[in-house]
């Protein structure tokens, strides 16, 4: 069991960069334990306020309810408390409580809760299955404000009473209107997360509504650039910022946007790239081809940090 208050794990991640890590995969599709050990202890070594086992990056929508606290029980080990750890869980009410019991059980620090499965609600059944998800558990829980579950700021006021573990926002959508009137509305109630594929096109924008961290997807794989250009984030430092995104950040997000579901395949081919392959996606996903994963190795390879990344996985 997690010995980190819900306030004391939002404080902490709302203090630096995010990661959600890829759940490696062997040929057959079964879990690779061996190769996620190995990822978790490298990158804990770099400066990460969080890790988030089983997210999206991390495949959760390919994962059996079974197989989610699994994961997150080697990430608990293998952190050893170096590094908050975030589950994720989501689906229907009831597969969303039980994922997030057996991850506190297996000493997850908080919960990510993504959208339930398909279905379109109102705020009323919204609220309830966040409040459901918060009262089964006593580890922090963060709303993933995107897609079919969009919370309005009155619905996020009456939980934020109603769930004392409900620690944290994160905005998947982009709406710069509806962040502001939660920011407003909730103030330091919470703590807010950028959460917008490739999140650091949108970070230095959102720093000035409150949002002071995001979750870096490419953590995974160029964890000096995540961590350097988190840094001018904060910094403000627009001539660094605007680099990141002309050298590498925009170049990535042209061949992500090429097929549907490269968002969480991109990472797993910066992975192979740097020498850490951690297998294919699951399916439906599918894996980039192989000129696409010779464009991205040669991003990587341009990055001033690509080479001592590529030897320490050596």
């Amino acid at each position: 069991m997690s010995k980190m208050t819900p306030q004391e794990m939002a404080q902490k991640i709302g203090s630096g960069l995010l990661s959600f890590p890829v759940t490696p995969f062997k040929a057959d599709y079964s879990f690779d334990e061996a190769t996620y050990r190995a990822n978790m202890d490298w990158l804990c070594g770099y400066d990460v306020a969080g890790l988030f086992a089983a997210g999206g990056t991390g495949e959760f929508f390919s994962l059996t309810p079974t197989e989610v606290p699994q994961v997150v029980k080697v990430a608990v080990e293998e952190t050893k408390g170096r590094v908050p750890v975030l589950a994720g869980t989501g689906y229907g009410t009831a597969i969303a409580r039980e994922i997030a019991i057996g991850a506190e059980k297996a000493g997850a620090d908080g919960l990510l809760l993504l959208p339930p499965y398909l279905t379109h609600s109102e705020q009323e059944g919204l609220a309830a299955h966040v409040e459901a998800v918060c009262a089964a558990v006593k580890i922090g829980v963060i709303v993933y404000n995107r897609d079919n579950a969009i919370l309005q700021p009155d619905t996020l006021a009456r939980l934020a009473e109603r769930c004392p573990n409900l620690v944290g926002y994160k905005d998947g959508i982009g709406d710069i209107e509806l962040m502001t009137r939660v920011y407003t509305k909730l103030g330091d109630r919470l703590t807010y997360v950028g959460g917008l594929p490739t999140a650091e096109t949108f970070a230095l924008p959102y720093l000035d509504m409150g949002v002071t961290t995001y979750s870096s997807a490419v953590f995974n794989f160029v964890p000096e650039f995540a961590t350097s250009f988190y840094a001018a984030v904060r910094k403000r430092d627009h001539a660094a910022i605007h680099a990141g995104l002309k050298d590498f950040i925009l170049p990535l997000i042209a061949i992500r946007n090429r097929k549907k579901g490269y968002a969480v395949s991109i990472i797993k081919a910066g992975m192979k790239v740097i020498g850490r392959d951690s297998g294919p996606v699951r399916p439906p996903l599918t894996d980039l081809t192989e000129q696409e994963v010779a464009e991205l190795a040669a991003l990587v390879k341009k990055l001033p940090a690509a080479r001592s990344s590529q030897q320490a996985a050596e």
